[in-house]
Formats: structure tokens, sequence, C-alpha cells
């Protein structure tokens, strides 16, 4: 094993790191914590481990003081707990001059090897080093990290591109400009449809279609396989996956458990009403759906009103999708979910008091609230009357004086009793929230 490590170590440093798209997630690199960067596989965690390693030498920080080890390499297997401290040891002895220095230690997935949370504390308690975990989703969560650091560490997420981080691996500057010529906004109104269809993850991108739902296809069964029924040790894999099929089938909609488990007894589908919650909490953790609750005073309103769901990717929602056209007005809501969730958790649906919806609703960390609504079209006046009779209410009951709602390419202003409502197309949307999240 020794040999082998001192090999992989002696590779890497050979290795010109790759170029890539520019992450907008920020890695903390805190003194004394440990960054753990979670999210569902696939989505580009190496890739930005690679970036901050070229952030690093852009520092004058010395090549040989990175190390980057990949566990899901099948050479390293079975390593175990006891074997990780040949790492170290191999590394010291190959550069000793580095033992006055801090080093950058990156590992791939190293929640494979069972009980490394131990070595990663005393390696950070012994040397002079950064460390950076990634894990994919289910197995290297923020919570387990708490429990297994102590502490010790801070996670941040990476999804698959937003939409600005789309544009710039079609290499198209994501700047907005307050009124662009109808030429970029043509341009830009076609990358956001494509976009929507596409998705975010960064292997598919510029792949002909069936190519592309084909690779999707596949990461949503290797979910399933390894972050769900390997680790969870789940037998009822038929009633896992219809619901799966049912919540990408229904993007933005209402999920009661309840509902889903009479729906399962009326197929003749054996499964317990306690197992299909643990089912959409491993769902949630793999960070495959997101749940999204309504905003109420009452944490027993909360628990007891449905919840509606969001999927990680439009893409996938269309790689899984049973219709050959796409829902605009489910993929735009998904799409706008997304946005918002990369920079904030706090995200709930609104019910006015005379029962209208409301689409979004953000508390931001003073306490100021954010109302924003969906649709990918107002040229229907009951539609637009709908959409803005509960932005309002909504502005009303929670005292905000402004609100937006996010189309597909209509953009104007309303002054109405309750306040100002934006109508923004939803590429404009996300590009200004980009660059100021607090904007919209």
């Amino acid at each position: 094993m020794q040999t082998l490590i001192e090999q992989l170590i002696a590779d890497f440093q050979e290795r010109t790191l790759p170029r890539m798209t520019r992450r907008q997630a920020i890695l903390p690199r805190l003194p004394g914590k440990i960054d753990c960067v979670i999210g569902m596989r696939r989505s580009g965690k190496t890739w930005f481990l690679y970036q901050i390693m070229r952030e690093l030498l852009l520092e004058d920080f010395p090549p040989e003081a990175l190390l980057y080890l990949n566990f899901e390499d099948e050479r390293l297997l079975p390593l175990t707990a006891s074997d990780l401290q040949q790492i170290p040891d191999t590394y010291y002895r190959r550069y000793p001059h580095l033992k006055n220095r801090q080093c950058a230690y990156f590992f791939d997935e190293i929640q494979n090897i069972q009980g490394w949370e131990r070595f990663v504390r005393r390696l950070l308690d012994s040397e002079d080093a950064h460390i950076c975990l990634t894990g994919s989703s289910a197995k290297l969560l923020s919570t387990e990290i708490a429990t297994s650091l102590r502490g010790r560490s801070l996670a941040t997420e990476v999804f698959p591109f937003s939409f600005a981080e789309f544009l710039e691996h079609c290499g198209i500057d994501s700047k907005v400009e307050n009124q662009p010529g109808s030429k970029r906004r043509a341009l830009l109104e076609n990358k956001l449809s494509a976009y929507l269809d596409s998705g975010g993850f960064p292997e598919v991108q510029g792949l002909e279609q069936h190519y592309r739902i084909s690779i999707l296809q596949e990461y949503l069964d290797v979910v399933v396989l390894r972050d769900l029924v390997e680790r969870h040790g789940i037998s009822n894999v038929v009633s896992l996956r219809y619901m799966i099929r049912h919540l990408m089938n229904s993007p933005a909609g209402l999920f009661s458990v309840q509902k889903f488990y009479n729906d399962l007894k009326s197929q003749g589908i054996p499964c317990g009403k306690n197992t299909l919650h643990e089912f959409f909490d491993f769902l949630s953790d793999a960070y495959l759906f997101f749940p999204v609750y309504i905003r109420t005073d009452s944490e027993r309103s909360r628990m007891v009103n449905p919840r509606k769901v969001y999927a990680i990717d439009t893409g996938m929602i269309r790689a899984c999708s049973r219709s050959t056209s796409p829902d605009w007005g489910h993929l735009l809501e998904n799409f706008v979910f997304m946005e918002l969730r990369r920079t904030t958790r706090q995200i709930e649906y609104y019910r006015t008091e005379s029962g209208k919806e409301v689409d979004f609703c953000i508390t931001d960390r003073s306490g100021n609230i954010s109302l924003i609504q969906s649709a990918a079209s107002l040229e229907d006046p009951r539609t637009a009357v709908r959409e803005t009779n509960a932005l309002s209410e909504a502005m009303d009951e929670c005292q905000v004086a402004e609100a937006t709602i996010v189309t597909l390419n209509t953009e104007k202003h309303l002054d109405t009793e309750s306040g100002r409502i934006h109508i923004l197309p939803a590429w404009k949307w996300a590009l200004l929230a980009k660059e100021d999240p607090g904007r919209c």
C-alpha cells in the first residue's frame, strides 16, 4: 500500500491542473477548520477542488505542498482507517522540507473509508495542514460532519452550474446590462431555454439530447444504488423508485406522504408510511430533492401542510419526464428555486389568509422578507390577475413594499396599492441576483 500511495502522490505532482469554468462557491479556508465540500454526485465537486488548487498556486503556494487523493480509486481499496496514516508518512518522506510549512490536503470521497474521521482529526491536530474533504451528498452531509468532526468543520455546497456559470461555460459574459440590445437579449433568452431543457450538470453540456438523457438517467441510478440502497440497506426498491418517478414528474408540486401512501396502496404496492417518510428524508439528504415548507408561526401547521418539492436540476427533470414536451411553467419555478437555494436555505412558500399562494417567501438573516412569484407567461389576463393579486395580498400581510414575478420573457413594473411589483425575465432576474443576492 505504501508503494501505491507514493505512486499516487508522484502522479498527482506530475499532473497539470485542468482549466475549468469558475464556480461561484466560496471555500472559507479558516485556520483550524476542515473544509467539507458536499453536493450530489457529478455536480462538480472535484473540479471545484482543482479551482481552489489553482487559486493557491496563484498565491505562490508551492505545487509540492498540494496533495490530492481520490478515494474512489479502486487501487486504494480495501483501505482501512489504520492505513490512512501512511499517506502523511509517505508524503513527508518524499518532501521532508514541507514539515516546516503549511500544506494543503484534498481528500475526494474519503467517506468510503470506515473510520476516516479519527484520521482527519488527528491530522488536523498534529500537522500544519489545511484539509479539504468532498463527499457525495448522502455520505458526507453537514449533520454527519458536525457529529464526526465535533465542530471542527465548515460545509460548502456545490450544485450543478447556475445560469451564470452556464453562460460562462458557453463563453458568454454573464454580466447583465440594465437595457441590453435586442441581439444580446435574444441570445440570453435562447440560452435560458437551453438551460431549462438541458440543466447544469457540467458533464452533459453540449452533448446531443439522447446522450444527455442517458447520462442523467445514469446519474440517478448511481444515486439510488450507492447513496440510498447500499447505504441505508433499502430492500423495498420498487416503492423508492416509484417515489422518485412521482417527484421528478411533478416538480414544484405539493407532496404529502399520506396521499402518496394511499396512491401506492391503491396500486397494490406494499410500503409503510414510516418507510415512505424515511425515503423522502433520504432523497433530501442525497441533494436529489428539496422540500419547501409553508410559512407559518405554528410548527404543527408547518408539519401538517403539504411540502412543495423541487428537484436538483431541470435537465434531470427533463431526462426523467414522461412527456416529450417541456412544461415551461414547472421548469421555470424549479429554476427559480435552485437559483435561490444556492444562496439561502430560508425558503418557504406563503399562503394568504384568503388561500392564495405565493411560490417563494425568503427571510434573510436580518428578518427582512422577499416575495417572489414564478409564471412562465402573463399574456393571459386571468393569469396576470391571479399572480398579481396573490402577491398584493401577501405584500399587505407581510408588510413588504416590493415583490417580484419571474417570467420567461416579460419585463415591466406594476405599481399597486400594496406596493411595486417588478416583473422580470428569468435570465435577467438570475443575473441580477448573482451580482447582488439581496437585490431580487
